[in-house]
């Protein structure tokens, strides 16, 4: 079966774990050769690489902060040093840590809102000067808490509301260059950083599992495909939308 993405290079923000590393690794399987970006965790980019590589796709590892406007820049011309235009970019890269109202402080909202909304802003900004005339598609990671907006996720669930109108806006912007723009939503997913965060066995896990019709959380292998659609020209006439995937949770 031909692969859907054949020829194609992929920036992946983000992609030393969790939802990240699934998206880079189902990408290269579909014949992207793939820029796996990392902020703190080499060890896991360079596992991500490896495992790209042993099964004879392409890819590199680039260490970049994309809250960082220097890093961007270095992220995108070592891409195209290694692999040429770019023809896709996985804004992926985020943090959240949750905090109730009293605790809200501006470090922690400027710690998010650098990451996730800026640096995503700031990476599409650079990505785009490097797509090739033909366009290119970028794909957004948000998340279920840009509209369900649970307690204690005012900031994090802003950031990601932010990420959903920015979608929007830039699929009407950079449509007529050929630039598609859309984004995953996805709802709790047993990621590294979920377990770090000490939600994977926590009470707040059994009551999402309990209020989703699926009846579990999700795991990377449940996003990544629909990256990879979005990436290709199955999605040719997809833009400006928001993909909840959450096992029927809202």
């Amino acid at each position: 079966m031909a692969q859907k993405l054949a020829g194609k290079v992929a920036v992946v923000t983000g992609a030393s774990k969790g939802i990240g590393a699934s998206i880079a690794l189902h990408l290269a399987a579909e014949g992207a050769a793939v820029v796996v970006n990392y902020s703190s965790s080499k060890e896991g980019a360079d596992r991500v690489v490896g495992e790209i590589t042993g099964k004879g796709g392409k890819a590199i590892a680039v260490h970049a902060n994309v809250a960082k406007e220097a890093d961007i820049r270095r992220l995108f011309a070592e891409a195209g040093k290694a692999f040429g235009p770019l023809d896709i970019l996985i804004n992926n890269a985020g943090i959240y840590e949750f905090a109730p109202l009293e605790s809200v402080t501006a470090e922690h909202f400027h710690k998010m809102f650098d990451l996730n909304v800026l640096g995503l802003i700031l990476a599409s900004q650079e990505a785009v000067k490097h797509f090739g005339p033909a366009g290119g598609t970028i794909v957004n990671i948000s998340s279920l808490a840009a509209t369900a907006a649970f307690p204690t996720t005012s900031v994090y669930s802003g950031t990601k509301a932010a990420v959903d109108a920015v979608t929007k806006s830039l699929a009407k912007e950079l449509g007529p260059r050929n630039i598609r723009v859309n984004s995953i939503n996805p709802g709790m997913v047993e990621t590294e950083g979920v377990h770090a965060a000490g939600i994977a066995g926590s009470d707040f896990r059994k009551q999402i599992e309990s209020q989703t019709p699926l009846g579990r959380i999700g795991q990377p292998q449940d996003i990544a495909p629909a990256a990879v659609f979005l990436s290709s020209s199955d999605s040719a006439w997809i833009t400006g939308e928001t993909l909840v995937i959450s096992g029927g949770l809202r």
